[in-house]
């Protein structure tokens, strides 16, 4: 599976896109599996265990939701919200 990252997700990964062996078969699976190899990246992915409501993923170009089914060869882009910034 290859997985896209933005915003503070590439400190955790040091690149774009990183290639990840992937078993599991529902969207939730691969986040997990990907927190699993970048624990870096948790934090910006989950608030007490959960997602946090403001990731964004999505499968091949489209937006997926974390029960929707994942193959191991699918592209996968995650996006965590973008904090910060003033008025």
């Amino acid at each position: 599976m290859e997985i896209t990252v933005y915003g503070p997700l590439r400190s955790a990964t040091g690149t774009k896109t990183v290639s990840l062996a992937f078993e599991g078969s529902t969207v939730a699976d691969a986040v997990d599996e990907f927190a699993n190899a970048y624990p870096r990246a948790a934090q910006y992915l989950y608030d007490d265990g959960d997602l946090r409501p403001s990731v964004r993923v999505s499968v091949d170009g489209e937006r997926a939701g974390l029960e929707d089914p994942v193959s191991d060869d699918a592209s996968l882009a995650l996006v965590p919200a973008v904090q910060g910034g003033s008025r």
